[in-house]
């Protein structure tokens, strides 16, 4: 993969930072570029890119990369824009600098040595691919690689078991290792950076999976290094502790879910209706089975973003992102609703 970009957001977790810096230093293949965007634009997380940028300077890297100054850039930002307003500008920047390759992840996470070398077998036939995932504790990590356009949901009964074929055709995407080429940023932009936290990945790759190949391949390229209360439902799927912001933003963001579903007409208005009750549902599974504590803000959360949502729905000056958000001097502001 020729100018290959690591996109990381942060925020407030610079052990978990360092955890990933480290294993980046142990790859069997240099990156091009590794873009950190800091959605806190702390001293201290400038400070760690400045040392790891000597230490590759110092050659003290598993395959030689380029000076630390060139290849580790970064990027704060001057209010918490979340993961989607970081990813958004992290693949701006990585865009303008000239990356062909834009791999994704969050700071709790670690790569594996060989992760570019297996990305890279996939490269040739798709245009998004999104690793395997190992959990905190070492097991299998499911991804939710099939999404329901015409709902506007995770497929709670899409395969999880490896495959012959080594891949499995998706439709979403995950921004905890999701990678894409310079061909798909062209078309439909960078991530839209008003979702802020959630759904953002799965609509970006269900809108580039309209312009290119996407595939879920059993090659293991990640790990997560922080530990997620969660319920095991079945096997390797389970239902991880969550928050009342990202309650709020499920239910929020489905707003902006549907207009892109409208922009490529899948958008539904019962069958879409039907998937918001759904992930109600599941929201309230997850408050009363995994963490049984405010149960009543949580309600009151999840009814706050659906209404929002439906005011977002309601729009009629809401548009997609698009390339021209590539190259324009300001990000999308990812506080607009």
């Amino acid at each position: 993969m020729d100018r290959l970009a690591i996109v990381v957001v942060t925020y407030k977790r610079q052990h978990l930072l360092e955890g990933l810096l480290r294993s980046l230093l142990l790859l069997d293949e240099a990156p091009w570029r590794v873009f950190v965007v800091d959605n806190e634009d702390a001293s201290e997380t400038r400070e760690l890119i400045e040392i790891y940028a000597r230490i590759v300077d110092e050659g003290l890297t598993a395959a030689p990369w380029t000076s630390g100054k060139d290849t580790l850039v970064y990027v704060p930002m001057e209010t918490n824009t979340g993961g989607a307003g970081g990813f958004s500008e992290g693949v701006r920047r990585a865009y303008q600098a000239g990356a062909q390759w834009f791999w994704l992840m969050d700071d709790d996470v670690a790569v594996m040595p060989d992760a570019i070398a297996k990305l890279g077998r996939w490269a040739a036939d798709f245009d998004i691919v999104q690793g395997a995932r190992l959990d905190w504790d070492g097991g299998r990590f499911f991804w939710q690689h099939h999404f329901i356009e015409s709902m506007g949901m995770y497929d709670p009964l899409s395969a999880s078991k490896p495959t012959k074929a080594g891949y499995r055709p998706m439709n979403a995407v995950c921004f905890e290792g999701g990678l894409f080429n310079r061909a798909i940023a062209e078309q439909i932009g960078p991530p839209d950076a008003r979702f802020f936290i959630y759904w953002d990945d799965c609509v970006y790759g269900y809108c580039a999976s309209k312009h290119g190949r996407a595939a879920v391949v059993d090659d293991v390229v990640l790990q997560r290094t922080r530990e997620v209360p969660n319920w095991e439902v079945t096997g390797v799927r389970q239902l991880n502790a969550s928050s009342d912001m990202t309650r709020y933003h499920v239910m929020r963001n489905r707003g902006h879910m549907a207009h892109y579903l409208k922009e490529y007409g899948d958008y539904n208005p019962v069958l879409f209706g039907a998937g918001t009750l759904a992930c109600l549902a599941k929201e309230l599974i997850r408050l009363v089975v995994v963490e049984r504590q405010g149960v009543t803000a949580g309600v009151r959360t999840l009814v706050r973003g659906w209404r929002d949502a439906r005011a977002i729905m309601a729009d009629e000056t809401w548009r997609p992102m698009g390339p021209a958000d590539l190259t324009d001097d300001v990000a999308v502001d990812a506080s607009r609703a």
